[in-house]
């Protein structure tokens, strides 16, 4: 609803505008403004003048300030992640870029030449101050590395040591490891929560739904449980993408604004984000890969739970969730057996067990 309140306003603007334009230079129709001589009026010039900045105003000026928005609050993102080193390198590069420029206006004259010299020493200084800035940006790592080199054994700062920005989707919040995870210190940085998630959050916890409802409500307890942690750094930004519907679509936005990795468990936002460039930690991939190995022909003892998918089959489970398909296991269904394991198959849900019994 404000987007078009918005519109209608800038169609206004527009056509005011347009209107002025058309008057000040001297492109107007000749017409005396009557009741009766109303019909007239849409034959004019300032009609279409009006006509067409409106339109301009309603369409153009709406989507590039929307865009100018994005840009900003982007810029914003990005920014926080600066030190204090790159902003300086950025300084230095600019400072250097304005004295080049002046330097080649100076030994050249440029603002003398008639009539051009001032705008092409305008153009000139613009010219050079961009190629510092990009410079400075593209070779900050260098710069960086020749200005403010360590000596071996010098210790770094906290702030040499944070990670990059971590943005938590809600699949992850709810699943609560991530608690523990962090709590272990094995991932480092920022974590940010869009406005968005927690929207999303608090749908799931005022669900009808008993499941959803206590899924909800436990990942609201774990983000409050990282909030009061000390040693966990957790930001939540009000920051929102009205045109895009979809919440995981929201989180690759965000992240290639801010540059930041996205953390879920969700196994379709891992492929969509990787496809879109974004990186990507999935919890479920570290739980795989901290496993223990099994090799085939190892000895273990299960308890048989269920019978398999397949005739005689039995089917166990490790303490970390790992199945265990087990030959000719319906036999043994309800007890604690030894087996052996025969193959292992990797899947992209997670690993699969296959085993016989011992005896």
């Amino acid at each position: 609803m404000l987007k078009k309140v918005m519109r209608l306003i800038f169609g206004v603007f527009g056509g005011v505008i347009a209107y002025n334009l058309i008057d000040i230079f001297g492109l107007a129709s000749d017409y005396s403004y009557s009741w009766e001589n109303i019909g007239a009026f849409f034959l004019t010039t300032q009609f279409y003048a009006i006509l067409l900045g409106a339109v301009l105003g309603y369409f153009l000026i709406f989507y590039s300030l929307n865009k100018l928005l994005e840009f900003i609050m982007g810029f914003e993102l990005k920014f926080k992640e600066l030190s204090w080193k790159k902003v300086l390198i950025v300084v230095i590069g600019l400072i250097i870029g304005l004295i080049t420029g002046a330097i080649i206006n100076f030994i050249f004259s440029i603002p003398k030449i008639p009539r051009i010299g001032m705008p092409l020493q305008i153009f000139v200084n613009i010219t050079f101050i961009y190629m510092g800035f990009a410079l400075a940006v593209h070779k900050a790592k260098d710069i960086e590395s020749f200005l403010f080199s360590r000596k071996k054994g010098t210790s770094e700062t906290p702030e040499d040591k944070t990670g990059s920005d971590k943005i938590l989707d809600t699949s992850v919040i709810i699943d609560g490891r991530i608690y523990d995870i962090c709590k272990t210190g094995f991932i480092e940085g920022n974590f940010i929560i869009p406005e968005f998630v927690l929207e999303e959050l608090q749908h799931i916890a005022d669900s009808a739904d008993d499941l959803k409802r206590n899924r909800g409500r436990r990942g609201l307890d774990i983000l409050r449980q990282m909030q009061n942690d000390s040693d966990i750094q957790v930001e939540i930004i009000d920051h929102d993408f009205e045109e895009i519907s979809e919440v995981d679509s929201k989180l690759v936005k965000l992240a290639q604004l801010s540059s930041a990795k996205v953390l879920t468990n969700d196994y379709n936002l891992n492929k969509v984000a990787e496809l879109q460039g974004v990186k990507v930690l999935n919890i479920n991939e570290l739980a795989n890969a901290v496993k223990p190995v099994v090799l085939p022909g190892e000895e273990m003892d299960v308890k048989v739970i269920k019978e398999g998918k397949e005739n005689g089959q039995g089917v166990a489970y490790l303490d970390d969730g790992t199945m265990i398909v087990i030959e000719e296991g319906i036999k043994y269904l309800g007890e604690d057996i030894s087996v052996l394991v025969t193959s292992i198959l990797q899947t992209a849900a997670g690993r699969m067990i296959f085993a016989r019994p011992k005896k």
